[in-house]
């Protein structure tokens, strides 16, 4: 129960809620248990009618005023059972929601090393199946061990007034159901578990196919995937019958402890009547409905101690995120102004997950509102300098300045906020066109979306759809092509109008023409502005105020344009090649 000790913040909040729901329970308990006594006193009613003991208008008078009494109390605990519902299941919603959103806010704060080493699927699944489970806790479990408790409280001390000994021999088989019922619980939720892991597996498989139906298709491979997924499908059949299996015994096993409940409150207490032990006929009939009336709270003491285990178990997953210390902290609260000046000073970073070393020892300086080109072969650490200028990571030795402050002094809000970044694998929500772009401006009007669009060069390609900017792109941005989304992601950086521009090869999928067409639109919009340009193309570089050229980490070369072009080394090299390339086209 330990793990579960989270919660208590929520359960102090909602605390007046709970202590309403918890006394409407005993409410609703006690009225639902007048029903037993007033029908025994009804036939005991009828019982002294057939003996001669009252007369007809005595007889009429009382089983009127016994029905109208159990008609009221009916109505009574129907209304409190109801609001007992409306209240404790009503904060487990509310406990349910602010735990998704603790969940969400900490996944937000986490670094993105953490999202390297932990998969998707098992982040989805902690704040949605885990939440579940714990919710279950939190209401169903919480409001039947108080319905339970009640009931079960009320009930005895009824039935220990009304008849001792036949209350001991009707309550024998209850611990019985209730240890069956526990062990049956624990089974069920065993064969559960694999069943959901079994699902997992058949969802994930299923995704990764249809993610990849072009390759499997290019590749003819459809009788492969076919066969193991009837592979698969037939181990998650199989599964499930063999929990079904054991679900199947649920009812019977229960049906048949209240049959013999009822029997022993038959044998037992007529025997007892006809002994003169008890007095009237209608106890015995008070007895069989005080059973049936106990044996579904009692059965639920098994289930509720397997709703508890299923929700530590959940909680203790959730825990391990939650008590997760992000590796990028926000050490300024105070929003901090940026104008864009940035120095690397000796910076040297590996990264944890792989303990590749990206950088060593680099050190360069760009004053606010000019260009920087960076360039080099793959691997060589390009997109690592933007990275860490957006301080997703933090450097292992050396500084980064802004502003000649220390990044880690910044806001980090402030920082990002103040950066427009294009990834070279451009990212793009399954929404409309014009919300992708207005990503980058909340409160972008229609006239900045379609300038922007514009200034990236693919306004003609969004106006060429039938929906325009309101087409509803498919998952990542499946809709459109590889040039159209990397345009899409220029425009959503660039009205956003940041302080800091960083283009991560967003032209790589370009043509020439059209990246010539915005490299143009981008020298006018970044006049200013401090930009900071990775390429593999000279053509995207050449204009840039400064021009580094990156190899293993380290800086082979650095200057302008007309400089480097001067030198022999990877610069020139790489300039005559795709000269040579455009001039053959």
């Amino acid at each position: 129960m330990k793990a579960l000790q989270h919660l208590n913040k929520y359960f102090y909040k909602y605390r007046y809620r709970l202590i309403v729901g918890i006394i409407i329970t005993i409410v609703a308990k006690i009225f639902a248990l007048f029903t037993p006594r007033l029908i025994g006193a009804s036939i005991n009613v009828v019982s002294n009618r057939l003996d001669g003991e009252i007369t007809n208008e005595v007889f009429k008078t009382e089983l009127m005023t016994n029905i109208l009494y159990l008609l009221g109390a009916a109505i009574i605990a129907g209304l409190f059972t109801f609001l007992m519902r409306q209240t404790i299941i009503n904060v487990s919603r509310y406990i349910e929601y602010d735990l998704k959103n603790e969940i969400y806010q900490h996944y937000q704060v986490l670094s993105l090393n953490f999202y390297k080493s932990n998969r998707t699927g098992d982040l989805m699944n902690r704040i949605s199946e885990d939440v579940g489970k714990v919710r279950m806790y939190v209401g169903p479990a919480i409001m039947y061990t108080m319905n339970t408790i009640t009931l079960f409280v009320v009930a005895l001390i009824y039935m220990i007034n009304a008849a001792p000994k036949l209350t001991l021999y009707t309550l024998l088989p209850l611990p019985i159901l209730s240890l069956a019922i526990y062990k049956l619980s624990r089974l069920i939720n065993h064969r559960s578990t694999i069943v959901q892991e079994s699902l997992s597996t058949l969802s994930t498989y299923s995704q990764e196919i249809f993610s990849g139906i072009s390759v499997i298709k290019s590749y003819g491979i459809e009788p492969r995937t076919n066969a193991t997924f009837e592979a698969l499908s037939a181990e998650n059949r199989q599964k499930q019958i063999d929990l079904t299996k054991v679900q199947a015994l649920f009812f019977p096993m229960m049906i048949l402890l209240i049959g013999i409940s009822n029997l022993l409150v038959i044998y037992i207490g007529g025997m007892q009547y006809m002994n003169g032990e008890i007095e009237d006929i209608g106890t015995i009939a008070e007895f069989i409905i005080y059973v049936n009336m106990l044996t579904w709270p009692v059965a639920t003491v098994g289930w509720v101690t397997s709703l508890v285990q299923q929700a530590e178990a959940s909680q203790k997953r959730i825990n391990q995120f939650l008590e997760t210390e992000p590796e990028i902290k926000n050490k300024t609260p105070e929003p901090t102004p940026i104008k864009g000046a940035i120095e690397f000073k000796n910076v040297s970073f590996t990264y944890p997950d792989t303990n590749i070393e990206a950088l060593h020892n680099i050190s360069f300086s760009l004053p606010a509102g000019d260009t920087l080109a960076i360039l080099g072969k793959t691997g060589s650490g390009k997109s690592t300098i933007l990275d860490l200028i957006g301080r997703l990571y933090d450097v292992d030795n050396g500084i980064i300045l802004v502003d000649n402050t220390p990044i880690e002094e910044l806001n980090l809000n402030s920082l990002r906020e103040s950066i427009g970044y294009v990834p070279q694998d451009a990212f793009l929500f399954s929404d409309t066109i014009k919300n992708n772009i207005k990503f980058g401006k909340e409160d972008a009007t229609d006239e900045e979306v379609v300038q922007a669009a514009k200034n990236a060069r693919v306004h003609k390609n969004i106006i060429g759809f039938s929906k325009g900017y309101d087409t509803v792109l498919g998952e990542r941005g499946i809709t459109l092509s590889g040039g159209q989304k990397q345009r899409v992601s220029i425009a959503r950086a660039i009205i956003k109008t940041p302080e800091i521009l960083l283009f991560d090869d967003c032209l790589s999928a370009v043509d020439t023409e059209t990246e010539e067409k915005i490299l143009k639109n981008l020298i006018k919009l970044t006049q200013g502005k401090t930009t900071i340009i990775v390429s593999h193309r000279v053509s995207s570089a050449k204009n840039a105020d400064k021009i580094i050229v990156l190899e293993d980490g380290q800086i082979l070369q650095s200057g302008k344009h007309e400089e480097l072009i001067n030198i022999d080394g990877y610069y020139k090299d790489l300039y005559m090649k795709q000269l040579s390339e455009k001039e053959m086209l």
